[in-house]
């Protein structure tokens, strides 16, 4: 291993891997709590859902998901969607417009820009109304309402409480992933959903309260699973299949392809359809309705793409409809969605996600040999929603917690890779980035190590530097720093004493603005900031940048932590982007390391070799 040559009273034996610290004790707490309440909400929405559409399309009370039906109102059910848009559109006027859309962007947002504050009534608004929605036939899941409503109740406990932003921002996506695991049974990919779509880092502060949510919604589910309240994991059955064999595994990437291509789609119609509706000379409030009637007549022309559809979704994947069924089923599904969506009513997108992209998989299935149709359906839902949401381990973790297939891990991986790069070079932004995006935020989705974090300030630092005396006039620095301008790329101009200790620091803007009055030439002491802010050698440059902003200066002088005399050197804002010009280097610089040369064979006394004398 060898001996430690840093000293003892380094920083940097200080420095770790993570930047956790103690204080996230105070959230474990918090993150059971907020699991456990998401896991009781998520049963609420889903029976609310379930009370609904007995109600509208059975006549009858009940609270089990059930699909939509026209046997029993035949035509008359047309209706039914419209009413269920009007009430959504009023909800979002005189309630909240908030609970508009399916939910994720929502909280993306909040994220982003609200400081993870929600609202508290949306507790209530946003479960009710896609409730609502859903259960008038609209084409959506519960899975993004019961995000946006995990997240409200996370945000809301948090509020009650001491905590920063970051804090409670781990509390809302802790929610979030609860709500989700809650709905579909799958506690890995809800957390893999959170760290890749929803709370921008990756750090234990906030996998760890997200984790604990998860297993902790996921254990209340499962005893509402064995009381018969909510349906046990998994969700979804798929018939036995054998192993993939490689032609299957690379058949797998054309599915991937067909995914991302479908993603592509999907955007452009949901996002055409809401460019379709802001151009109606008629209130927000009125659009859902409009949507609604879409959808009614899309139930008309096939009722298996109304509701949730988890019934249906299921039968894709147990290979149980046609290929035509499977056709008109995609295209419905399609219009009515897209149209719905951008009505901006409300409702969530995995679950429809999960229906079209399984329709596509199964489609498919007839000209691809390497799987079953189920095989297929599963590799389709699973790419799709990879392409839609860019989140390629969720979508995979996610397709295999639904169905515990483990024989299609590796096809699975396959699909949702070849469908994330392919969505990510035709499409700039998901459909869950676009209504960022739209409202003037802009989302990267990228994680990397922050090049600050890599680097020492004695790295970056300034060591030549101009340093002066308290004594000397302001007119001397001011004409030497006119005929070296150079120098004054240093800003900040430390005050030394006869012993060479910094004893304070002198500005240009103090310069300036002291010879701005005629006759005025004052000694630079008198200019002098003794109450230095200063930057040490061995600290990282991200803590010297975070002191610059909490401080609001801009440039530090860098001096030993055991003697703040000592002076080391400067470090400006400028010498901060040489991490940054240090990883643009290592990300266009190209070059060809290793060269590989043709070996000659020897000459010998045979074939073409020289011939001896004699010979």
């Amino acid at each position: 291993m060898g001996r430690d040559e840093r000293p003892k009273s380094s920083a940097e034996r200080s420095l770790g891997d993570f930047t956790i610290t103690p204080e996230v004790w105070r959230l474990i707490p918090l993150a059971i709590a907020v699991g456990a309440l998401s896991a009781v909400v998520a049963l609420l929405l889903l029976d609310l859902i379930g009370f609904f559409t007995q109600l509208a399309y059975y006549g009858r009370i009940g609270l089990r998901v059930v699909p939509p039906t026209l046997s029993h109102f035949g035509a008359i059910t047309i209706v039914i969607p419209v009413v269920g848009g009007l009430i959504v559109g009023l909800m979002a006027r005189y309630g909240s417009e908030q609970i508009r859309g399916h939910g994720i962007p929502e909280a993306m947002e909040t994220i982003l820009v609200g400081g993870s504050r929600v609202k508290p009534r949306l507790v209530l608004l946003k479960p009710i109304s896609s409730a609502v929605s859903i259960g008038a036939g609209g084409p959506f899941g519960a899975e993004g309402p019961i995000i946006l409503t995990g997240g409200a109740v996370g945000s809301v406990l948090a509020q009650l409480f001491h905590l920063s932003a970051i804090e409670r921002r781990a509390l809302l996506v802790a929610g979030a992933c609860g709500g989700m695991a809650a709905v579909f049974g799958t506690p890995v990919a809800a957390a893999l959903f959170g760290i890749e779509l929803l709370v921008f880092e990756l750090k234990p502060r906030s996998m760890v309260p997200i984790g604990i949510s998860v297993v902790v919604a996921e254990s209340i589910r499962d005893v509402f699973a064995r009381l018969g309240l909510i349906k046990g994991a998994p969700l979804f059955l798929v018939p036995a299949h054998g192993t993939f064999s490689s032609m299957g595994v690379a058949e797998a990437a054309a599915i991937g392809i067909a995914g991302a291509l479908l993603a592509w789609v999907l955007t452009k119609a949901v996002y055409g359809a809401e460019d379709a509706f802001k151009k109606l000379p008629i209130h927000w409030a009125w659009w859902p309705a409009i949507g609604g009637l879409v959808v009614g007549l899309g139930g008309l022309v096939d009722p298996k793409a109304l509701g949730v559809g988890y019934a249906v979704i299921g039968n894709e994947l147990a290979g149980q409809i046609a290929l035509g069924g499977l056709v008109l089923l995609l295209g419905v599904k399609l219009v009515i969605w897209a149209v719905a969506l951008g009505s901006g009513t409300s409702g969530g997108i995995i679950a429809p996600l999960l229906m079209m992209g399984a329709a596509l998989g199964g489609i498919l299935a007839s000209v691809l040999p390497g799987g079953t149709e189920a095989s297929w359906a599963l590799m389709g839902m699973a790419a799709t929603m990879s392409g839609v949401t860019r989140s390629p381990f969720t979508s995979v973790i996610f397709a295999f917690e639904l169905t515990h297939d483990t024989g299609s891990l590796l096809p699975l991986l396959t699909a949702c890779t070849v469908a994330h790069l392919i969505s990510s070079l035709i499409l700039k932004r998901s459909i869950l980035t676009e209504k960022v995006a739209r409202r003037g935020f802009h989302v990267l989705r990228e994680y990397s190590v922050d090049p600050l974090e890599a680097l020492f300030v004695r790295e970056a630092m300034m060591t030549n530097v101009l340093t002066v005396k308290a004594d000397r006039p302001a007119s001397e620095l001011h004409d030497l720093l006119e005929r070296n301008p150079v120098e004054r790329r240093q800003r900040l101009y430390p005050a030394i004493d006869d012993s060479q200790e910094m004893i304070g620091v002198v500005g240009w803007s103090d310069v300036l603005e002291a010879l701005a009055s005629e006759g005025c030439d004052p000694p630079l002491g008198q200019l002098m900031h003794t109450d230095i802010v200063s930057a040490f050698p061995d600290e990282t440059l991200r803590s010297a940048a975070d002191r610059m902003a909490m401080h609001k200066v801009g440039v530090l002088p860098v001096v030993e932590r055991q003697d703040s005399g000592h002076l080391r050197g400067i470090l400006t804002q400028y010498d901060l982007l040489q991490a940054r010009e240090r990883q643009l280097e290592e990300e266009r610089h190209r070059e060809r390391i290793l060269r590989v040369r043709a070996i000659r064979a020897r000459p010998t006394a045979h074939g073409s070799g020289r011939r001896l004398k004699g010979q």
